[in-house]
């Protein structure tokens, strides 16, 4: 019963939806089936997942899957670093004020903006001629 699920979560950014699968482990992340260092590329990204793992000092801790689907790759990793520190928190309540600190239990609500009609994007005009 070892690789038995501990918790499993969702988090979203953007369009983005990461739902985590949360084991006790040796710190190996699996994300739609790759190793996180071929799904997100660049290290930014994956200081962004791993964040809350580091900010509860627990980088070795866990063993994490992870599904995602939906919007770009860095709202992807938005919303995995979201699932992630809501399973430390249901594993260990106590981390819950440094992860709140951290502001990585709140849902980012930032979205595009819609586009208007006679502009060129959501506030772009088109070039304005005098004469």
């Amino acid at each position: 019963m070892a690789n038995a699920p501990l918790t499993q979560t969702t988090g979203r950014r953007k369009e983005a939806v990461a739902r985590a699968v949360v084991r006790s482990g040796s710190g190996k992340v699996v994300v739609n089936g790759k190793p996180i260092e071929a799904y997100f590329t660049t290290a930014t990204q994956r200081m962004v997942v791993l964040e809350a793992l580091r900010v509860t000092e627990r980088e070795s801790a866990y063993d994490i899957d992870a599904n995602i689907f939906g919007g770009g790759i860095n709202g992807q990793a938005g919303a995995l670093r979201m699932a992630i520190a809501r399973s430390i928190v249901e594993l260990d309540p106590e981390s819950r004020p440094a992860l709140k600190k951290a502001g990585l239990l709140t849902r980012d609500a930032r979205r595009k903006e819609s586009k208007k009609y006679g502009l060129k994007k959501a506030r772009k005009a088109p070039q304005f001629t005098k004469r």
